[in-house]
C-alpha cells in the first residue's frame, strides 16, 4: 500500500505531466497548422509576383526554371486541358495530365487552390498550390509547390526546443513534489510520534507541525482529543474502583445465594438421620432413602458448580483453551455419557467427522446443555444434526411459547413450567456467553406443545 506522501507525488506528476502532455499535443498540432498555413501564404504570394510579369515572358519553361532557382520552389505550369507546358524539376513530357489533381480542379473555384500529396515524380509529399491565371488570351494554370519534409524540418526545429523545455520543466516538477512530499513525512512524523506518546498514556507529549495548515488543524484536534482521554481515564479508573467495589458486593450476593441453595441438605440429613435411628427399616424405604439423599447431593453440587461458572463468566474470568478436535467423537462422548443417565431414551446423532479449533470443554458444556434440556423436556426421541455448518439439537417435548423464546437465555430466567438448566436459569445463558467467545451464535425455534430446535454455527470454528 502507497504511503500518503508517495500518492501524493504520483498524481502530482501525473497530472502536470498529463497536463503538460495535452497541452503539447495542442500545441503541435497548432503549431504544424500555423507553419504550414505559413507557407501556403508565401506560395500565394510568390504566385501572385509571377502573374505580374507572366505577360512578358515568352519561353515559359525557361521562366519556370530560373523562379526555381531563385526561390528553391518547384513550378509547374498546365494548361485549361491539364497538360504540363512547363515544369522546374522534372521532364514534362513524362508527366502525367494533371486535369484530374485536387489543386487543379479547385483553381478555377477558389482564388488558390491547396493541397498536400505525395509525389510520384519525385517520390517524396509535397505542398501545392495553385491559381487560374491568363497568359496570352488563354488560361494556364501556375502551380508552386515545396517539400512537405523542408516545412517539417523548422516545425521539428522549434518544436525541439520546446520538448526540451518540457523536459526542464517535468524534472522542475519532480524536484518540487519531492521537497514538498519531504515537508508532508516531516509533519506526518510529528503526528505519529504525538501519537505513539499518547498510546503510551504520556498525555503531557508535544506535537509542532511545520509546513502545512491541515496537519496544523489536525493537531489541534489531536490535542483537544487528548483532553478529552485524560479527564475520561481518570473517570475510568474511578469507575472501575466503584466497579471492582460492585463486583465483590454482588460476589458476597451470589455466595449467599448459593448457600440458600443448599437447603436440599436439610432433607439429606432428614432421611441420614432416619436411616440412623430405625436400624430395621424395610429395605425398600431404605433404598428410596438412599436414592434421595444421592440426588438431592448431585443437585446441589450442579448448582454450585454452575453458579460459580456464573461468576466467573460475569468477571470475564473464563479464558478458551483452544484446541483440534472431531466434532463428531466430542458429541458421541456426550451422547453416551447422558445415555448413561437417562438410560430409557434414545438420542440419534447424524454428524459428520469434522475437525474444529475451538475449547472442548467449553463445547463439550454446551452440547452437554442442549441435549440435557431437550431430554427432560421432551419423552420422545432426540436427535442430534450437523446440517452443513450448524449443529442442531432438536425434540418433540413441551416447546417454549413465543413470548419467553427471546427471554430464555438471559441469566436467572425461568418459565413457570419450565425450569431450564436444574432451576437455575444459567444454563441457556451461559450457552450463549460461549458461543460468542467462539464468534457463533446460539438461534432458538421453537413451538409450543410441538418441540423445539436449538442449534448453532460451527463455522468459525473449522480448522483453517
Amino acid at each position: 500500500m502507497l504511503k500518503i506522501h508517495q500518492i501524493f507525488i504520483i498524481k502530482f506528476l501525473f497530472l502536470f505531466v498529463g497536463t503538460l502532455f495535452v497541452a503539447s499535443l495542442i500545441g503541435y498540432m497548432t503549431l504544424k497548422s500555423t507553419i504550414i498555413n505559413h507557407n501556403e501564404k508565401n506560395l500565394q504570394n510568390s504566385i501572385s509576383l509571377i502573374e505580374l510579369e507572366l505577360q512578358n515572358i515568352e519561353n515559359l519553361q525557361e521562366y519556370a526554371t530560373k523562379v526555381s532557382q531563385t526561390t528553391e520552389l518547384r513550378v509547374t505550369m498546365i494548361d485549361k486541358d491539364g497538360k504540363i507546358i512547363a515544369e522546374s524539376l522534372a521532364d514534362e513530357s513524362t508527366m502525367d495530365n494533371h486535369s484530374s489533381r485536387y489543386e487543379i480542379l479547385h483553381a478555377d473555384r477558389d482564388s488558390f487552390a491547396h493541397a498536400i500529396r505525395y509525389s510520384k515524380t519525385l517520390k517524396v509529399d509535397f505542398l501545392y498550390v495553385a491559381k487560374a491565371v491568363k497568359y496570352r488570351d488563354s488560361s494556364i494554370y501556375i502551380r508552386l509547390s515545396m517539400r512537405l519534409d523542408t516545412i517539417m524540418s523548422e516545425f521539428y526545429s522549434l518544436y525541439s526546443k520546446l520538448f526540451l523545455l518540457f523536459l526542464v520543466v517535468v524534472v522542475l516538477a519532480f524536484y518540487i513534489s519531492k521537497r514538498m512530499s519531504e515537508k508532508v513525512l516531516l509533519d506526518i512524523a510529528q503526528i505519529t510520534n504525538y501519537l505513539d506518546e499518547i498510546s503510551s498514556k504520556n498525555y503531557k507529549a508535544v506535537i509542532k507541525i511545520k509546513y502545512f495548515y491541515e496537519f496544523l488543524q489536525i493537531s489541534l484536534m489531536l490535542k483537544n482529543l487528548v483532553k478529552k482521554l485524560h479527564s475520561r481515564e481518570r473517570q475510568k479508573r474511578k469507575y472501575t474502583a466503584k466497579l471492582r467495589l460492585i463486583n465483590k458486593q454482588r460476589n458476597d450476593m451470589l455466595s449467599a445465594i448459593s448457600h440458600e441453595f443448599k437447603n436440599p441438605i436439610a432433607a439429606i440429613i432428614g432421611y441420614a438421620q432416619t436411616l440412623q435411628e430405625d436400624e430395621d427399616i424395610d429395605s425398600k424405604i431404605r433404598q428410596k432413602f438412599l436414592g434421595k439423599i444421592n440426588s438431592n447431593a448431585d443437585k446441589i453440587t450442579q448448582m454450585i458448580d454452575r453458579l460459580a461458572l456464573s461468576i466467573k463468566l460475569d468477571n470475564d474470568d473464563l479464558k478458551m483453551q483452544r484446541s483440534s478436535f472431531d466434532i463428531k467423537e466430542l458429541c458421541q462422548e456426550v451422547v453416551s455419557n447422558l445415555l448413561l443417565k437417562y438410560k430409557d431414551r434414545k438420542i440419534s446423532l447424524d454428524v459428520k467427522s469434522l475437525i474444529v479449533d475451538a475449547d472442548k470443554t467449553m463445547i463439550e458444556l454446551v452440547l452437554i446443555n442442549l441435549i440435557d434440556n431437550a431430554l427432560k423436556y421432551s419423552s420422545d426421541e432426540v436427535k442430534v444434526i450437523l446440517d452443513g455448518n450448524n449443529l442442531q439439537v432438536i425434540d418433540k417435548g413441551i416447546g417454549i411459547q413465543e413470548k419467553h423464546i427471546d427471554k430464555i437465555t438471559s441469566k436467572f430466567y425461568r418459565v413457570n413450567k419450565n425450569s431450564w438448566d436444574n432451576s437455575m436459569g444459567i444454563g441457556l445463558a451461559m450457552v450463549k456467553y460461549i458461543l460468542k467467545l467462539h464468534k457463533s451464535k446460539l438461534v432458538i425455534e421453537s413451538r409450543f406443545a410441538k418441540g423445539s430446535l436449538f442449534s448453532f454455527s460451527i463455522k468459525e470454528m473449522l480448522k483453517k
